[in-house]
């Protein structure tokens, strides 16, 4: 469903979070090890997501990435996800094709319709608030 690039960054920025909410700021190297990428490519990752005003980045030697308790009560997910992926999820038909439509639908229009739109309902109204204090709580987890 999300690109794996994607799928990093949306378990970035609930650590990122889950260590905001008791104050502690983040480095490239702590989250890396907690969403088990490659540090190279979890630096890519923070380039788009602090580009975005997804996180903000700090510089320094008390340094690293945080999220302000204020912006994940009203940042999203769906914020994180077009931030990586563009809109697709959002719009794209269920088999790929670039001329689904209503009007000219793909055999899983229909269905694939209401798969998306619970997605993006999920997406919009799911805050990095709300998943984070759940990682933070131990009643959800980022791996095993």
């Amino acid at each position: 469903m999300f690109s794996k690039t994607c799928e990093y960054a949306i378990k970035a920025c609930i650590y990122i979070a889950s260590q905001s909410l008791v104050q502690k700021r983040v480095g490239i190297k702590d989250i890396a090890q907690a969403i088990e990428s490659p540090e190279a490519f979890t630096g890519k990752i923070m380039q788009v997501l602090s580009k975005n005003h997804i996180v903000d980045s700090v510089k320094g030697p008390h340094g690293g990435f945080e999220i302000p308790e204020s912006a994940m009560k009203e940042k999203k997910l769906a914020e994180v996800v077009r931030a990586m992926d563009g809109d697709d999820i959002f719009k794209s038909c269920g088999l790929g094709l670039k001329e689904c439509s209503g009007a000219n639908p793909c055999p899983l229009h229909r269905q694939f319709a209401k798969i998306r739109a619970d997605i993006t309902k999920l997406l919009e109204t799911t805050t990095l608030f709300d998943v984070a204090t759940g990682l933070a709580d131990g009643l959800t987890f980022l791996k095993r």
